[in-house]
């Protein structure tokens, strides 16, 4: 007879006790003239009875218990074997949980749990380092939120040693995001990076929330509408970074010229002294004109906010060429030291 070989968890003990049963087949079967397998009792020939009802684990064939006096034949592997041969119900342990070591076990039944949901199940959190424990029901609170996604993972590299959910994000703001999913209480400090975090996490609702407080819809709705209406302002803002850097080489201070038009009339006036500044080699950045909204002066401002946000402190000043009456350019100075 030919049997697959079990492998997995609890694979030793079966294959002791296959053997035992082949030891025995070979002892109480003998093949007739005709192929059929004879009664385990020596009795005579007989056909085997077929049976569909077999157990199966892990490649072994266990009959039903009922037909334990008279030789049956497997009707999906047609292997004939006598029922009184098959294995004691104590010794017929499949490959389960029980074979598994307590910690195993343990961890195996943790995150079975997890990945069905429950509740009440308690959820320790590294979160950049920073620990945090509250309940699945917690998490899951928010329908769609990122959680879901983290929670599932069982990679134990998406854990610490300790065995915790580890997320790699500011710590620092995740105690009001757990806050809110307990309470609903809306955070009131540290809004804008709060923020992000709540973006990350994809908890819909509370994004939604934020944006609609002021310094979110300032920023967000207000200033950033605004620049979005500025032609290839992010890509001057970059310039306008790189000549300064360059500018910076063995000196304290660097100052980098920034022409701002607001209209096509204010940009033809800006075209001589244009080419003046050219003439002496002097890099120019250029920003508009831009159809509508706020004025020079505030095009200016959320400028040296954009740069200051990047960590650099700047001044911006006006620049007089050769006491012009054009207003349209300034002088960005830089300190680095």
């Amino acid at each position: 007879m030919t049997i697959q070989r079990p492998n997995g968890v609890g694979a030793q003990h079966l294959r002791v006790l296959l053997s035992q049963l082949n030891k025995q087949a070979r002892q109480v079967f003998h093949k007739g003239g005709n192929g059929e397998a004879q009664s385990f009792s020596g009795a005579g020939s007989h056909e085997p009875l077929r049976l569909e009802s077999f157990r199966h684990v892990a490649g072994l064939c266990f009959p039903p218990i009922s037909y334990q006096h008279q030789a049956v034949l497997c009707g999906q592997c047609e292997l004939s074997l006598p029922t009184r041969m098959s294995l004691p119900a104590n010794q017929l342990k499949e490959t389960s949980q029980e074979s598994l070591p307590a910690n195993q076990l343990k961890e195996h039944s943790q995150e079975s749990r997890i990945l069905g949901f429950d509740p009440d199940i308690v959820v320790e959190l590294n979160v950049g380092g920073q620990l945090y424990t509250t309940t699945m029901g917690t998490l899951r609170k928010h329908p769609g939120s990122k959680f879901s996604e983290i929670l599932s993972r069982s990679a134990k590299f998406y854990k610490d040693a300790h065995g915790r959910f580890f997320i790699d994000r500011p710590g620092t703001y995740f105690g009001p995001i757990l806050d809110y999913l307990r309470t609903g209480q809306v955070p009131t400090e540290n809004i804008p990076e709060i923020y992000q975090e709540a973006k990350f996490y994809q908890i819909h609702l509370l994004v939604k929330v934020l944006e609609d407080m002021p310094q979110i819809f300032g920023e967000q709705v207000a200033r950033m509408q605004f620049l979005l209406g500025v032609p290839n302002y992010r890509e001057n803002l970059e310039v306008l970074l790189h000549l300064a850097r360059a500018e910076a080489v063995a000196m304290r201070l660097s100052k980098v010229v920034v022409c701002v038009v607001h209209t096509e009339e204010e940009e033809a006036k800006c075209v001589e002294p244009l080419h003046i500044l050219e003439a002496k080699k002097t890099p120019v950045v250029k920003f508009g004109p831009w159809k509508a909204g706020p004025g020079t002066e505030d095009f200016v401002y959320c400028l040296e906010k954009d740069i200051r946000a990047k960590g650099y402190t700047v001044s911006p000043q006006r620049y007089h060429l050769n006491k012009d009456p054009y207003t349209c350019f300034w002088i960005f100075i830089f300190t680095w030291w």
